[in-house]
């Protein structure tokens, strides 16, 4: 089975992909919400967001300084379109990993009971 177009790598690993979902719904998040929901440290969650805005599909905004300071996120449009793309494409996987088309079906036995 060939991976279909669309299918993109960085956003697959499970912790980028439940971070990109949950900013898929939303116009701007603060850090600390996507950090709480996704049940994750800062430190793991910084990764994150840098690996994804390097990429150009997240854009990081800073407010205010010191103990004060407050971080929102935002997918760009580049990772909305991406998102979108990945879950086509893991759509059409899911989808291609069905049962095989029954080409004959055996038929039914029903037991009467009698001989019991």
């Amino acid at each position: 089975m060939s991976i279909p177009a669309g299918f993109d790598e960085l956003i697959h690993p499970a912790t980028r992909l439940s971070v990109v979902a949950l900013l898929a719904a939303t116009e701007w998040a603060d850090f600390a919400f996507v950090r709480d929901s996704l049940s994750l440290s800062d430190s793991a969650l910084s990764k994150q967001l840098h690996t994804l805005e390097e990429a150009g599909y997240l854009e990081l905004h800073k407010d205010g300084g010191g103990r004060k300071r407050r971080t929102r996120v935002r997918l760009t449009d580049r990772g909305r379109t991406a998102f979108e793309g990945h879950v086509a494409a893991l759509r059409a996987i899911v989808e291609g990993a069905g049962p095989p088309a029954a080409t004959e079906t055996s038929p039914q036995r029903h037991h009467s009971g009698a001989g019991r």
